[in-house]
């Protein structure tokens, strides 16, 4: 296989809200339609798309887990310092996420903390 590109797609309960939350955090936003809310992220413009779940499910082809209750993928976000880390501790806090963990060290040379988005999706947070 030869893909050309390669992005996420998660299901939402709230378009508007998923659009403030991640705005709020200064993603760069990709669009959106009644469908769905886009963002780029990262140095290489990864695109996380963010389904209604009524919308989505059906194309699954199957059903979506309840990202609340459980675990689906976790994607890491690399900061650029430990300040950089705490500051983002706080800034996700502020635009409504959930800290799953608090800042810590883990690992020889790993500093990071777990947060969830408004609709459960969960990200890893850390400088290495």
């Amino acid at each position: 296989m030869n893909t050309k590109k390669i992005w996420a797609n998660f299901s939402v309960q709230d378009l508007a809200r998923t659009t403030a939350f991640y705005k709020r955090l200064g993603f760069k936003h990709n669009g959106a339609s009644e469908q769905l809310t886009s963002f780029f992220f990262g140095e290489e413009s990864f695109i996380i798309h963010f389904f209604l779940k009524d919308i989505l499910e059906p194309a699954m082809k199957g059903q979506i887990i309840d990202a609340k209750a459980g675990n689906e993928i976790i994607f890491t976000l690399s900061a650029g310092s430990k300040e950089e880390v705490d500051s983002w501790e706080k800034e996700i806090q502020e635009a409504g996420g959930t800290i799953v963990s608090r800042p810590e060290a883990f690992g020889e040379g790993y500093y990071g903390f777990v947060f969830a988005d408004p609709d459960g999706h969960k990200f890893n947070v850390f400088h290495m």
